[in-house]
């Protein structure tokens, strides 16, 4: 999916978006995005027991691994997961302070300049449908566009692609398709 088209709320009226024929987006910010504009404020997550973090100082990653395993992602070796999160531009993730474990998770990846993708943005089973997911990809995707970052793309099974429409995102927009390297096809060849 890409982020496409004028955007309204959650980010800042003084942030125009504008789509393009070739379907980068370019963003224009007169003035600094404030926190007031997400769904849910830093304060409010925090007086409900959750800890934004965006490094991975403090993440531990085999609980981050149980919270991939728990959404149907496949167990990672955690020494990829941490070369992975070093090659990230962007990341974010919930602690819950109860358990000082994650609870939901995204990251980017991109050029830094013009292009970003996001992966791996899971929400913990037991925390799904309290916002946390909505206010992870929030930040997230203000952090991108601060940097000027204006082409935002995504990965989503079918069955969640209706979370990312209210933030932005369009799936095959004007018909475009993404296409994937399939190492199958080069196995077959040999």
């Amino acid at each position: 999916m890409l982020r496409h088209g004028i955007i309204s709320s959650p980010l800042p009226s003084s942030l125009r978006l504008e789509a393009h024929k070739n379907l980068t987006v370019s963003a224009q910010i007169k003035t600094q995005p404030t926190s007031n504009n997400y769904s849910i404020s830093d304060q409010a997550l925090e007086s409900r027991g959750f800890i934004l973090r965006r490094t991975i100082d403090e993440l531990n990653l085999d609980h981050l691994n149980s919270v991939f395993v728990a959404v149907g992602f496949p167990k990672r070796d955690p020494q990829k997961i941490r070369v992975a999160l070093e090659n990230t531009d962007s990341l974010l993730w919930v602690e819950f302070t109860k358990t000082s474990k994650p609870v939901a998770f995204a990251r980017a990846t991109g050029d830094g300049v013009f292009n970003a993708i996001i992966w791996d943005v899971v929400v913990d089973p037991s925390f799904q449908g309290i916002g946390l997911g909505k206010a992870v990809m929030e930040r997230l995707i203000h952090q991108l566009l601060l940097k000027g970052i204006c082409n935002i793309a995504l990965y989503s099974e079918p069955r969640v692609l209706g979370f990312y429409r209210p933030l932005g995102f369009v799936a095959d927009p004007d018909g475009i398709r993404g296409m994937v390297y399939s190492t199958r096809k080069q196995k077959k060849m040999k």
